[in-house]
């Protein structure tokens, strides 16, 4: 498509989405032959608009209206003519003082869906890691009860998951530390769902093999790491209200259509595992998603974790009318302080 549009088309093309973002209204070839940089007549300025109209970049809201961009204007926009620099140092400030502050992963994941939000005024969103996919580092072992012992699960990056578990059979706290101890050996480096399969793999030896001692600590070890968080919990959603401000959502029937897209987190957490197999930032414009298909919809997303390991993802929900020069690399940034701070880059 883009050896179809020439330099001046692509320049006139920016002009209106950039135009359009910062008003909010229809872009006209006078309103256009004012700025800086256009020395063409209003004429021309129609012809090329026209152009850009019949190419699908660009549509009429209504009859001897301006123009405003299409999913597919804003899409060649995004992909060619967008021009992106590093957030601003004071951005960059806010980020790291932010996540820099948090130890527990939990509390640092919403804070950097809190500092997202208050950056692009947006809603953002964090899908926080799943349990089972944390590098294991140490268990340990905190006795309740008679019955009930506390299974506390630390991963490498700090991730902490804590599950109290039923026992049937009589175990000391003498006992607990010692199957801490051999656990933590056993399963250390791994993840949670390896340990889960090395531990299965243990239990199916021939139980002789194993003195009383070990059979206890695999089965705790089996009980801890049975971890089933229900996937919807992963989605986090900060600042849903910023959609109030946009007049795009004014009426109330789309606003109503929105939440209740928003409420369908099974949705969302489909898309964004797609940026999570991608390895890298997407964008979702508009009907290009079932999720966004709701109308003027896009998703911004970035995966944060390492080359070897992705562990979530994190970005934001806005209209489509929005500031991807600024917007974009503000999300690209979260996501690489992330990861350096989860200590997985």
């Amino acid at each position: 498509m883009s050896d179809e549009i020439g330099d001046r088309e692509k320049e006139v093309l920016r002009a209106v989405v950039q135009e359009y973002i910062t008003t909010g209204g229809p872009v006209g070839s006078q309103q256009l032959s004012r700025k800086p940089g256009f020395d063409v007549s209003s004429a021309t300025l129609r012809n090329v608009l026209a152009d850009l109209e019949e190419l699908g970049f660009l549509e009429k809201p209504h009859t001897s209206a301006g123009r405003v961009p299409t999913d597919q204007g804003y899409r060649f926009y995004v992909d060619t003519l967008v021009r992106l620099k590093e957030p601003a140092p004071r951005d960059r400030e806010l980020i790291h003082a932010g996540l820099g502050q948090e130890k527990n992963v939990v509390d640092m994941l919403s804070e950097a869906s809190r500092v997202l939000h208050s950056l692009t005024r947006h809603a953002s969103v964090v899908i926080t890691p799943r349990p089972g996919a944390a590098v294991f580092h140490r268990i340990e072992f905190v006795r309740l009860r008679e019955d009930r012992v506390l299974a506390v699960l630390v991963g490498n990056g700090g991730q902490v998951q804590n599950k109290v578990i039923t026992v049937d059979f009589p175990v000391t706290s003498d006992e607990l530390l010692k199957a801490s101890n051999f656990l933590s050996e056993l399963l250390r480096e791994v993840s949670l769902e390896e340990a889960r399969e090395r531990i299965r793999q243990e239990m199916d030896q021939e139980q002789a093999l194993y003195n009383a001692l070990t059979s206890k600590a695999l089965k705790l070890g089996a009980a801890a790491t049975d971890l089933d968080t229900p996937e919807s919990e992963r989605v986090r959603i900060e600042g849903t209200n910023s959609f109030l401000e946009q007049p795009e959502f004014a009426d109330v029937e789309r606003m109503r259509a929105l939440f209740k897209m928003l409420d369908e987190k099974h949705k969302l957490l489909q898309l964004l595992d797609r940026v999570q197999r991608a390895r890298e930032m997407q964008i979702f414009i508009g009907a290009e998603s079932e999720f966004s298909a709701a109308g003027e919809v896009t998703v911004i997303a970035s995966p944060y974790g390492s080359r070897e390991q992705v562990l979530g993802t994190v970005g934001v929900i806005g209209p489509t009318r929005m500031n991807y020069q600024r917007v974009i690399p503000l999300v690209n940034f979260t996501a690489q302080v992330l990861s350096r701070v989860l200590g997985q880059d």
